[in-house]
C-alpha cells in the first residue's frame, strides 16, 4: 500500500536528481565570446578565427575542449593529481598553462632547475591546440589540412621558400 505522504517525495527527488544532472555538466557561461581569434603566429599564418558559439553548440559542454572550466580547478585527468586542490580559475585560456613557447632557453632551463621533473609532460600551446582541435575534426569531418585553417602569409610563404618565394626548378640541360 502506497502512503498518501510518499506523493510529496517524488518531486523532490526528481528535483534533486534534476539538479545534479545539471550540476555536473559545465553550460556555456554567459560571458563566453562568440568569437576566439588565435593570432600567436600572425606574421607567419593568417589568424584562425574560431567560431566558439558554434563549437559549444556542438560540443554542449565545455569540458568537451576545457580540462577545467571556469570556476573549477584543474583537479582532473593529469592535472588532478596535483592540482586537485588548486584554486578556482577565473578563465580558460589555453595560454594560461601551456607556454607559448615550451623549447625557449628561459623554459628548457626552468625544466632542468625542477628536481622532480614536475610538467615534462605537458605540451606547448601549439600542441596542444592541435591535439585538442585534430582528434574531434577527425571524427567529425571537420578540416585537418594545416591550410584549412592557417593560410600562410606572405612572410610566411618567405620563411618557408614556399608559394612566389619557393626555389625555381633549373631546367634541365639540353643535349
Amino acid at each position: 500500500m502506497i502512503k498518501p505522504m510518499s506523493f510529496l517525495y517524488v518531486p523532490v527527488i526528481a528535483l534533486v536528481v534534476l539538479l545534479g544532472a545539471t550540476a555536473s555538466t559545465a553550460a556555456p557561461s554567459a560571458d563566453s565570446p562568440d568569437q576566439v581569434t588565435i593570432d600567436r603566429l600572425a606574421s607567419l599564418f593568417a589568424a584562425v578565427s574560431f567560431d566558439h558559439a558554434a563549437h559549444v553548440e556542438i560540443a554542449g559542454d565545455c569540458a568537451t575542449c576545457h580540462h577545467h572550466t571556469t570556476g573549477d580547478g584543474a583537479g582532473t585527468g593529469r592535472c588532478g593529481r596535483c592540482h586537485a586542490q588548486s584554486p578556482k580559475t577565473a578563465e580558460v585560456a589555453c595560454g594560461s598553462c601551456h607556454q607559448v613557447d615550451p623549447f625557449s632557453a628561459a623554459a628548457l632551463e626552468r625544466k632542468a632547475d625542477d628536481r622532480y621533473q614536475y610538467h615534462v609532460d605537458k605540451p606547448g600551446l601549439k600542441a596542444a591546440y592541435h591535439w585538442n582541435c585534430l582528434g574531434c575534426h577527425e571524427q567529425s569531418g571537420g578540416p585537418t589540412g594545416c591550410g584549412d585553417c592557417h593560410p600562410r602569409t606572405p612572410a610566411g610563404d618567405a620563411f618557408y621558400r614556399a608559394g612566389a618565394y619557393a626555389p625555381k626548378t633549373a631546367a634541365a640541360p639540353a643535349h
